[in-house]
């Protein structure tokens, strides 16, 4: 094996190696001396250097921490390879999970160059943006980048996830990302590293007093609380979320450290519960309704205190109290709010 690396560090490197290194064997003298061997051997080595080999991309999209690829939808579904509706075509990328005006980090180091128009006819989520480097090359669509061109670094913020729910209502908002080459970049999705984020805890912080381990609303008469629970209005529609159980007026917290946005609005009527907040870092974005925030904007830390729960009894009288905890990518944050069982911070 010693000779085989010093033959193609000879070769790449196109420098004289000692006579006796070359004829270790007939074979070894035949491929140095094959021109296609030779081409062939190179152009490998330098489409997967060695120092690249194995390693994952970093977190595309906030509130995505692990690149999660879109499932199925009334549009089709977001693997690699999935059927395209009416086109006999094949998915030629993979569709990372992204909600609308969330930031987009590159997966790697590399060179910027674009404009890359997918649907070339001007729509609201007809932009994106080439990275090469770092062994790879891969486009990101449905994305405005900070700029086309020049160098950025992994981890860095590329941009923002363009309002693809103007152009696809329903849709699960997701980035395209697609190889260059068209091969599968699944594996590659998989981050081996921690999100480019300040706090790496992923364990989410008590919300509600009363409530330490974040238990989650049964079925009532007006229905139930987990995550995909059907929902009784006549259109066959999912529950989006789930409803951690907090009693009218008690006092609701951060679950994780991040920037508040607001007010959020799910009823529309203008009714005893209708309000809520947005908080995005982390390495997550949620929604929590049927609050009242202390406040719609600025920072606020895991444990803090948010705000107060709302009269839901006066709109609902016998449902079992809740606020209603919703991942901004429709994702399903059981899991989340069950790691964070007993802790307030």
């Amino acid at each position: 094996m010693t000779g085989v690396f010093h033959l193609k560090h000879c070769i790449l490197q196109l420098t004289a190696c000692s006579w006796t290194t070359l004829t270790h064997s007939h074979f070894f003298i035949s491929l140095l001396f094959s021109s296609s061997a030779r081409a062939g051997f190179t152009s490998q080595w330098e489409v997967h250097p060695p120092q690249q080999q194995g390693r994952h991309w970093a977190q595309i999209c906030s509130g995505n921490p692990f690149n999660r690829i879109r499932g199925c939808d009334r549009y089709g579904c977001g693997s690699y390879g999935a059927d395209r509706q009416g086109k006999g075509e094949k998915h030629k990328g993979v569709d990372v999970i992204c909600s609308d005006g969330s930031a987009v980090f590159a997966p790697f180091s590399g060179q910027l160059s674009g404009p890359i128009r997918f649907f070339h006819n001007g729509n609201a989520i007809d932009d994106g943006v080439q990275i090469s480097g770092s062994g790879y090359c891969v486009k990101l669509v449905c994305i405005h980048p900070i700029r086309y061109h020049g160098q950025i670094q992994r981890g860095q913020q590329l941009g923002r996830m363009l309002p693809m729910q103007k152009v696809f209502p329903g849709i699960v908002s997701h980035i395209h990302v697609e190889n260059c080459d068209q091969s599968d970049p699944t594996q590659l999705l998989r981050p081996d590293v921690s999100p480019p984020f300040p706090q790496q805890d992923t364990h989410w912080a008590t919300v509600c007093a009363g409530n330490p381990t974040n238990e989650i609303r049964g079925c009532d008469k007006y229905g139930c609380g987990y995550f995909g629970a059907p929902r009784r209005n006549g259109k066959g529609e999912k529950h989006k979320g789930v409803d951690v159980i907090c009693a009218d007026g008690a006092t609701v917290y951060a679950p994780f450290s991040g920037e508040l946005s607001g007010p959020v609005k799910f009823f529309h009527n203008g009714n005893a519960i209708d309000d809520g907040v947005q908080i995005r870092g982390s390495g997550f974005c949620v929604k929590l309704l049927c609050i009242h925030p202390t406040r719609y904007h600025g920072r606020i830390s895991k444990g803090q205190v948010l705000g107060r729960m709302l009269p839901m009894q006066r709109v609902f009288p016998g449902i079992t109290s809740h606020i209603h905890v919703e991942n901004c990518d429709h994702s399903d944050p059981t899991s989340n709010l069950e790691r964070g069982k007993g802790r307030r911070k």
